[in-house]
């Protein structure tokens, strides 16, 4: 059973660093990225729970199979109520469909679910803790000033480059009827809803490729000067360093929690 997850988690491994590049410089992972992948990978993981039924480890085969399709369920759910990412509800449940199962024992173990993708998942979220930190450090080292939450969730740039940039629009910026800009940070509650419906959220990338559709923004922008944005970091790329790091040495907060004890 090695031998099928072990190279199924190799395909996926080089797929999400391609897709996580694709994402970084264009944010778009066409759904042709993933078609090697699945051709490589689907035979594989039919080899490893064929083996599982002929074993007679039925009860095995059957929970990691529950266990994918309520896994995919979810992440199906976070990316219809735009928690999400397509690309990223995507490649989760791929990967919960191609790698059920650890391939092989990473260095601290397998953890006691055994459920691959779900430890990946854990250490995707856990390594993206990292950058709300730099992102913070960042500001306070340029002498940016925002609410502190704001401040590790993004940083300032020119507004009238914005559409360089990627990430979403933190401020809600307008023009009085004096003519004079007015400016505020979006709160938690208005940015959390304009995620879940789709609308509302400016992003920047709308603002490339929709200059027309966005004119009374982007004049607005250039007028307020600097503009706060998200850092808008893919999660795919978290989601790739957490399976590389699950593979090799297994759960982080199983790992964090063995080395407390």
């Amino acid at each position: 059973m090695i031998i099928p997850l072990t190279v199924s988690a190799i395909a996926v491994v080089i797929t999400l660093l391609y897709a996580s590049a694709r994402d970084i410089v264009e944010r778009r992972v066409p759904f042709r990225t993933w078609y090697p992948m699945l051709v490589i990978g689907i035979p594989l993981v039919a080899w490893f729970y064929g083996s599982l039924f002929l074993s007679g480890f039925w009860s095995l085969a059957l929970a990691y199979l529950v266990l994918v399709a309520v896994f995919s369920l979810l992440f199906y759910s976070f990316a219809y109520l735009h928690l999400f990412g397509g690309a990223d509800a995507y490649a989760l449940i791929f990967l919960s469909v191609l790698v059920p199962a650890f391939p092989f024992e990473p260095a601290f173990g397998v953890p006691p679910l055994g459920f691959f993708p779900f430890s990946v998942l854990v250490n995707a979220l856990i390594l993206n803790l990292v950058t709300p930190a730099g992102i913070f450090a960042y500001n306070v080292a340029k002498g940016n000033r925002a609410p502190v939450a704001n401040m590790f969730l993004g940083f300032p740039v020119d507004g009238k480059t914005i559409a360089n940039s990627f990430g979403y629009i933190m401020e809600d910026i307008r023009e009085d009827d004096d003519g004079r800009i007015t400016r505020r940070f979006l709160s938690f509650s208005e940015a959390l809803k304009g995620m879940m419906k789709g609308s509302g959220r400016v992003y920047t990338l709308d603002l490339r490729r929709n200059p027309d559709e966005y004119r009374e923004e982007l004049s607005l922008y250039s007028r307020a000067g600097k503009v706060w944005i998200s850092y808008g970091v893919p999660f795919i790329v978290p989601l790739t360093a957490g399976m590389i790091v699950a593979l090799f040495a297994g759960d982080i907060l199983v790992i964090m929690m063995q080395l407390l004890i």
